[in-house]
């Protein structure tokens, strides 16, 4: 039986992640860094041989004080990306108003600049400029390389990078809310290179590369800042008691 030729339009199409990674880059960096900086936190305090509730309260405080700290920041970065963004377009739809003209040609030539012939790149930039609003998002993806749409929520973030935080410090936590000395730490160290080789997992699934690499990376990260702390807190320990 003879074979019919596919035709171009019905050939599969491939699909692309969002390689912004908004909310999965908040999260799992939320998480990491709660992680590391907590258990860290926790394994120094350990080293220092102050006693159990001495690293219970230093748990939870670097806890709520990391992601009180992480909230915010990401509540005034988000906030002043699109305080930017606003002024910016902002500036573009004035000059789309009171120049039109010249938007016209300046976007005929950032296509021709990419290779567009110039005929067809003055049709385009004639065709796309018809409706003001969809001119001003393609403006701002050429000029500016951002959508009208684009800035995020600030509480959004702030609320999930709290939350995020909160997750990856709680977990080195647990051990010592039911035991003490060298078993907590041993306990604690198992749950954050658990939690650990999740999160270079996630990363690795997500960015279809290798996820063994990246839990490895992930782990490795972690127990290395737990040792740098636990010496450190060795030491201090040591000079202070």
């Amino acid at each position: 039986m003879p074979q019919v030729a596919s035709s171009p339009h019905h050939l599969p199409t491939h699909r692309h992640r969002d390689v912004a990674g908004g909310g999965f880059r908040a999260a799992v960096f939320g998480v990491s860094d709660g992680l590391v900086s907590n258990v860290s936190l926790i394994i120094g305090v350990a080293g220092a041989d102050t006693g159990r509730s001495a690293v219970v309260v230093a748990g939870f405080a670097g806890m709520i004080a990391g992601a009180v700290s992480m909230a915010a920041g990401e509540y005034v970065s988000v906030s002043a990306q699109r305080e930017l963004l606003q002024r910016e377009l902002a500036i573009e739809r004035r000059s789309l108003e009171r120049n039109p003209q010249g938007e016209l040609d300046e976007l005929t030539e950032m296509l021709a600049a990419r290779g567009v012939e110039p005929r067809v790149a003055a049709d385009v930039a004639r065709e796309l400029s018809v409706d003001p609003e969809f001119a001003l998002e393609v403006h701002a993806l050429t000029e500016l390389g951002v959508s009208v749409a684009g800035g995020g929520s600030p509480i959004r973030a702030a609320v999930s990078s709290f939350l995020a935080f909160c997750v990856g410090a709680f977990v080195p936590l647990v051990a010592w809310l039911f035991g003490s000395g060298i078993a907590a730490v041993v306990v604690s160290l198992v749950l954050s290179t658990v939690l650990a080789t999740v999160i270079g997992v996630a990363i690795g699934v997500f960015t279809r590369r290798s996820p063994v690499r990246t839990a490895i990376r992930q782990v490795a990260l972690t127990l290395v800042s737990c040792g740098v702390t636990a010496l450190v807190g060795r030491a201090v320990g040591a000079a202070v008691g």
